[in-house]
């Protein structure tokens, strides 16, 4: 009987021998294929990438998001595709970024208020009353000052890739309009938390409030703060004229959304999968500034059937003197910031 069990056993072994070795040429997974022996993907793989923001899923920065995406699957023949984390799923900014540092998120549309308090240059496009529009901001999305601004993140584990906007800032208030100063003289102001943005406020002498997005409905309509620094694609899709009704079209400044990718993740890809990547985000980046354009026109018509009383033309002469003051102060901590303004203001 022991022989019996003994020969059985053994027969058993072989035969899971057999099976593994047969198994061997079988396809495990869908998603991904073995790295090679220094680190980097093999070409061919499969892979879902991570992009986190902080807007909602209406907004022009998720639109854009949605057709890298898009944009990724075609060129890789549906190997590439994107999972969106939208309205700070992933937590702050700040959270965001350094996951994005670890390589546990992949791309991040983060916001440039937020990124000028990691790298001063950032804050160049944070000049007071620089652009008269939207367009005139785009023109400088390929300009040199904007290529070293990106190539600034490197330090950081970051690769910059583009600049993305939502549209220019302007000022919604629960009670007037602000033409002047005086009309913001100690008003409570959110603003998000940027350096730039901060001395600006602080000179025009407003009360700036740094705030994130979650909590700027309840704190207008609870009267915490007396107005907002926003751009219209953010006031529709966030809501908040249900609150306020006199929106100033300041246009001081723009709004741009700086997109980055993981330093480790994009050198682990190979370089058919980098220069993917590299088109399908210019592509969905140029598609998305034509959405932003249309949408600023289209936004505000819908803020004044909403019952917003708008004021669009304003004489920005009274604010000249405190816009000179933030351009000094901001070039002197930056070159790429003082030749950026000069390249504008030469045009």
């Amino acid at each position: 009987m022991k022989l019996k069990k003994y020969m059985f056993m053994l027969i058993m072994a072989a035969l899971a021998v057999v099976l593994a070795a047969c198994g061997g040429g079988e396809d495990k997974s869908e998603t991904s294929t073995p790295a090679s022996s220094d680190g980097e993907a093999t070409s061919g793989e499969s892979r879902t990438f991570k992009i986190a923001h902080v807007v909602q899923e209406s907004h022009v920065w998720n639109a854009t998001a949605i057709k890298f995406g898009e944009e990724l699957e075609k060129l890789s023949d549906g190997r590439l595709k994107v999972q969106i984390f939208p309205a700070s799923q992933l937590g702050a900014e700040a959270d965001m970024v350094q996951q994005i540092e670890t390589g546990a998120v992949d791309f991040g549309f983060m916001t440039n208020a937020y990124m000028s308090t990691r790298e001063d240059s950032l804050n160049a496009w944070f000049m007071p009353y620089l652009f008269n529009n939207l367009e005139e901001a785009i023109a400088m999305r390929d300009s040199e000052e904007a290529k070293q601004m990106l190539e600034t993140l490197n330090s950081q584990g970051l690769l910059g890739l583009d600049f993305m906007f939502a549209g220019n800032r302007h000022v919604l208030m629960k009670d007037g309009f602000a033409e002047k100063p005086e009309d913001l003289k100690g008003k409570k102001i959110r603003i998000i938390g940027s350096p730039a943005m901060q001395s600006y406020w602080e000179k025009v002498g407003a009360g700036p409030t740094a705030m994130p997005l979650s909590e700027v409905y309840t704190s207008l309509q609870t009267g915490v703060i007396d107005g907002i620094d926003i751009d219209l694609d953010a006031l529709v899709t966030e809501k908040y004229y249900e609150n306020a009704k006199y929106l100033t079209l300041t246009n001081q400044t723009t709004f741009p959304t700086v997109i980055v990718m993981s330093q480790a993740v994009y050198d682990q890809l190979p370089a058919e999968d980098q220069d993917i990547v590299k088109q399908a985000m210019k592509t969905a980046v140029d598609w998305g500034i034509q959405e932003a354009i249309t949408r600023e026109q289209a936004n505000l018509e819908t803020l004044k059937e909403a019952g917003v009383e708008v004021l669009e033309t304003v004489d920005t002469a009274p604010f000249q003197a405190v816009s000179d003051e933030v351009k000094k102060e901001f070039s002197e901590k930056s070159e790429i910031v003082k030749s950026f303004i000069e390249t504008v203001e030469s045009k």
